[in-house]
């Protein structure tokens, strides 16, 4: 199976199924001689944990993780680090339904498709559970770019047709986690946990945004051609479950205004002693090179797949069949795709940072 790797020189390799024995990975490209803070890393894997709370999947795993190499004496040694996270709360069975069945909007046809053969059980490779290697790498990732000043940070920022107005630098995000639905304004994820409720009671799902925010970002990272900053988010982002949707800056509302509206003008902060522009409509990001200011982006997700309720599909003998959705899983993804998102956005900008560092000689 390709496109198990992701990155140039700072890479991330994961491996492993929702229900098999255990998942993991291999972080190659470090440099050595980071203090790599254990603890940190299982923190924010704690984070995309299942059954933290009542508005995700009562699945019980602690999500364990286990540094194999590349760490010595808490510092990394410049060779590949490897992980594993163990399975514990796996309950097969409750996909057995699935063996010929293909559920809508999931990987089962498609995997049937591609490959001739499917591991049904949790959807394999499928399964949302591959993220928790992600994060690992992610952590790793933003552990290195703080070395630097860099921070990367995301939010939930709609549910369903309940949206977060304020504008992501204008906001508090250290209180981000101080409620289920990870929106940094009490009282508009007051109204998205009830949205989330409600979908959930009525056994259905509930999709939205997922806002991102870098900070600390030097101008120069990011490659003029096929690899721009923010295409390499755009696919890093796009490569996570149920993400549909990607937009940088202004996004597709940027399309409404006139270009003399929508140019972001430079000017000299004597203050910074740096370049910085008036405006940011551009996202941080300019003819694919970021330019110093914050980087801002969006990510739509989609309504997770499995419903509580009966749905009309086929099996593999073509014959139409219904199902009912079984087993443990989110009514709303956003939650515990925040960690996720920030996991991947850190993997591109250290992957970056690294890449900058050959791009010209200083004299």
């Amino acid at each position: 199976m390709a496109g198990s790797s992701f990155g140039t020189l700072f890479t991330l390799t994961t491996f492993g199924e929702s229900h098999g024995p255990a998942i993991g990975g291999i972080v190659d490209g470090c440099p050595a001689g980071l203090a790599l803070d254990l603890k940190q890393i299982q923190k924010d894997v704690d984070r995309r944990r299942p059954g933290q709370s009542k508005i995700t999947t009562s699945r019980k795993e602690g999500d364990k993780v286990e540094i194999l190499s590349g760490v010595f004496k808490g510092k990394t040694t410049g060779a590949p680090i490897g992980f594993i996270i163990r399975n514990h709360d796996q309950r097969s069975g409750d996909y057995d339904y699935l063996l010929e069945a293909w559920r809508p909007s999931h990987a089962d046809f498609t995997y049937d498709s591609k490959f001739g053969f499917r591991d049904h059980t949790g959807s394999g490779r499928a399964s949302a559970r591959e993220t928790a290697c992600r994060v690992v790498g992610g952590s790793i990732a933003r552990q290195l770019l703080a070395q630097y000043g860099i921070a990367v940070y995301a939010f939930t920022s709609q549910v369903g047709n309940v949206k977060l107005l304020k504008k992501a630098d204008k906001l508090d995000l250290s209180v981000t986690e101080k409620n289920l639905v990870r929106c940094p304004d009490e009282l508009v994820a007051r109204a998205m946990l009830a949205r989330i409720e409600k979908a959930r009671k009525s056994g259905d799902t509930v999709g939205g945004i997922i806002t991102g925010l870098i900070t600390g970002l030097p101008a120069g990272l990011g490659e003029p051609v096929f690899d721009k900053l923010h295409a390499d988010l755009g696919k890093a982002i796009l490569s996570i479950n149920a993400c549909k949707g990607f937009e940088v800056g202004s996004g597709f509302e940027g399309t409404k205004l006139p270009g003399s509206e929508h140019n972001d003008a430079f000017y000299f902060s004597a203050g910074e002693q740096k370049v910085r522009t008036r405006t940011n409509h551009s996202g941080g990001v300019q003819g694919g090179i970021s330019n110093g200011e914050n980087v801002i982006f969006r990510a739509a997700f989609k309504p997770i797949s499995t419903i509580m309720k009966e749905q009309e599909t086929l099996n593999k003998r073509m014959n139409k069949i219904s199902i009912f959705g079984k087993g443990r899983h989110d009514p709303c993804v956003l939650p515990r795709a925040v960690p996720v998102v920030e996991a991947m956005a850190a993997l591109v900008v250290a992957d970056h940072l690294l890449r900058n560092a050959t791009s010209r000689i200083n004299e």
